[in-house]
């Protein structure tokens, strides 16, 4: 990544030169700051901002500046932004925040690392946004920002319509005819398709549809929120509420903590509804083209019993999940095995296998869920795992969430501050963080599963589950119970041999050994996100495609929620949090592009 160039260290008091300057007034401190760099941007002196910066600091940008998700790192390449894209944006009317949590305040992060948060509004050509700025103390008793976020908000001519911008015409009984116009689109094509009416598409959905973007959702499943309902039975969500809020309508005070996968779907479905999002279940897409010169794809749809409708259309998002199909390990000798085995994907319930043995393939979230599931069932069942897996407790997630998740913190605020700092600056404070709490808070469940073989790490940099979710999609559990089970034996663990073939009974392995089973569920993920989209729109377009997750070099997530290498073509990935908060930054997008403020020479530096 673009980070090694510079040392992988946070600016530390020790590293810095200076000592706590617990002291400072942190409205003073910000409003000076603040001030020269309006000054700065308001002559367009790009060398005087960046001097206002750590010579290793950060700018990352969301849709404000560059139309796209953006990471820049150095003095050097924040200025190379800044003289491509300044002057073009027409960045003004900054103005400190000082209302309750967006504050200016002074954080001790670590006892030898502090910042000073705070927050400033901003106008630009097309829009309104919101800045976080990071600063740090320097020995003269200077402060420079260690990172920037801007990050738009809102169209200035196409604002969300919302509170005062709903409709306020009454209506004398022509509703029903109205939504069902809307949604049948008998005289005219919408302007977007989304694939996929789970959380993302939905979201994405309701976001473009009061931005002004017509839209409707083609989903494959008879009913919305089949996704989610169609999964095991015992899928709960393993983070809180206040982190999976869905956009424009909150979950009722009375909502667990920890959703129910079926309470979940159920929600989506009245989601959808309650939001008039346009939605087709039961329908499937036979074919699609595209079109270079109109820049519009024709989509034929096939709507079950309802026929077949061809409809030119000129986005298409994918919102068909963080993964793409099934992956299970081609194993010898599965024609021998004369019990069941399946992959999670097609798992429902321990119930249906009591009195029966069982083995999970796999050792992360789905596949401790459906052990767990297994044991509680008194099922005798296995877990095979085939590496080692980082392993959290809810109540550590939940402690890390909560600072800004939780019932008193508004959840754009939230988010915003979620996405405030750059990958790079979270995995060295997560570096920190995730030793730390395997030491204390899960000393105890780390020990206990240690002592029965059941193998754990840290994460990739050590960064813990975020950098796993954020780079592979996966490869952690979050513990809702299960660890205890294996600590104490309920469910077996089989890990340092690899599994050789299938047997008539079960599995054998290399180290000669063999476990009987009469169901074996394959917990092993899933393939690339661009699976379905290669299958609508074949391989030519594919071919065009960036990698869609992952990380690119700036610590960005790659291809998702942005530009992906086809004109008219989006993916819509992620989990409820992140999908909340993106998906206004795609209809923007989206939006912009329709309105012609936008076009792809817009996000080229």
């Amino acid at each position: 990544m673009a980070t090694d160039s510079f040392p992988q260290r946070l600016p530390t008091l020790d590293r810095l030169g200076v000592t706590d300057p617990s002291n400072v007034s942190s409205s003073g401190v910000a409003t000076e700051w603040l001030n020269t760099f309006s000054a700065a941007i308001t002559q367009s002196d790009t060398a005087a901002v960046v001097d206002l910066f750590l010579e290793d600091g950060f700018w990352k940008d969301v849709i404000a500046l560059t139309w796209d998700f953006r990471t820049f790192e150095g003095r050097k390449d924040i200025k190379k932004l800044l003289d491509a894209h300044l002057v073009a944006t027409g960045l003004d009317e900054l103005r400190l925040l000082q209302e309750p949590l967006n504050e200016p305040v002074l954080q001790k992060v670590y006892h030898d690392f502090v910042w000073l948060r705070f927050c400033f509004g901003f106008t630009t050509k097309h829009g309104k946004g919101t800045a976080v700025v990071y600063l740090v103390p320097l020995p003269d008793s200077k402060w420079k920002a260690y990172t920037l976020l801007t990050c738009l908000n809102s169209l200035t001519n196409f604002p969300q319509k919302l509170g005062p911008l709903r409709n306020r015409e009454a209506d004398h009984g022509s509703w029903e005819e109205k939504r069902r116009q809307e949604t049948e689109f008998p005289n005219n094509d919408p302007t977007v398709i989304v694939v996929g009416a789970g959380h993302s598409g939905l979201e994405t959905a309701a976001r473009l549809k009061y931005i002004g973007v017509p839209t409707l959702v083609i989903d494959k499943k008879p009913r919305v929120g089949d996704s989610w309902r169609d999964r095991y039975k015992a899928l709960c969500l393993h983070d809180t509420i206040w982190y999976n809020q869905t956009p424009y309508l909150n979950f009722p005070p009375t909502w667990p903590v920890y959703t129910p996968a079926a309470k979940l779907a159920d929600w989506l479905e009245a989601y959808a509804s309650f939001l008039e999002l346009d939605v087709w279940t039961a329908s499937t897409i036979a074919k699609t083209s595209w079109n270079d010169s109109t820049k519009t794809w024709s989509v034929e749809v096939n709507r079950g019993g309802k026929g077949t409708r061809v409809l030119t259309v000129k986005h298409l998002v994918f919102a068909t999940g963080s993964g793409g199909r099934p992956k299970v390990p081609n194993i010898p000798g599965k024609a021998r095995f004369k019990g069941s085995a399946v992959h999670s994907s097609e798992f429902k319930s321990a119930a249906n296998h009591i009195g029966k043995k069982a083995i999970v393939v796999g050792c992360c979230n789905s596949a401790h869920d459906i052990a767990q599931d297994f044991c509680s069932h008194g099922v005798d069942i296995t877990m095979y795992q085939r590496s080692s897996t980082f392993v959290i407790s809810t109540e550590s997630v939940a402690a890390m969430l909560g600072a800004v998740y939780n019932d008193d913190f508004p959840t754009e605020l939230a988010d915003t501050y979620n996405t405030s700092l750059p990958w790079a600056v979270v995995r060295r404070l997560h570096q920190r963080m995730v030793p730390m709490v395997a030491e204390t808070t899960d000393k105890a469940i780390l020990d206990g599963l240690a002592k029965v073989g059941f193998k754990t790490n840290l994460g990739i940099h050590g960064a813990g589950s975020m950098s796993l979710y954020l780079e592979r999609g996966g490869g952690y559990y979050i513990d809702t119970g299960a660890s205890k089970s294996i600590i104490d034996g309920d469910i077996k663990i089989k890990n340092g041999s690899a599994i050789e073939s299938f047997t008539e009974n079960g599995l054998r392995f290399a180290d000669g050994t063999e476990l009987q089973a009469d169901i074996i569920v394959f917990a092993t993920g899933y393939g690339d996100p661009r699976d379905f989209m290669r299958e609508v729109c074949g391989d030519e377009t594919a071919s065009k495609i960036t990698r869609v997750w992952g990380l690119d070099e700036e610590g960005q997530s790659a291809g998702v929620w942005r530009y992906c290498g086809h004109d008219g073509l989006w993916f819509a990935n992620g989990n409820l949090a992140l999908s909340r908060f993106h998906s206004l930054h795609l209809a923007m997008q989206i939006k912009a592009i329709e309105e012609g403020i936008l076009n792809k020479a817009d996000i080229v530096i």
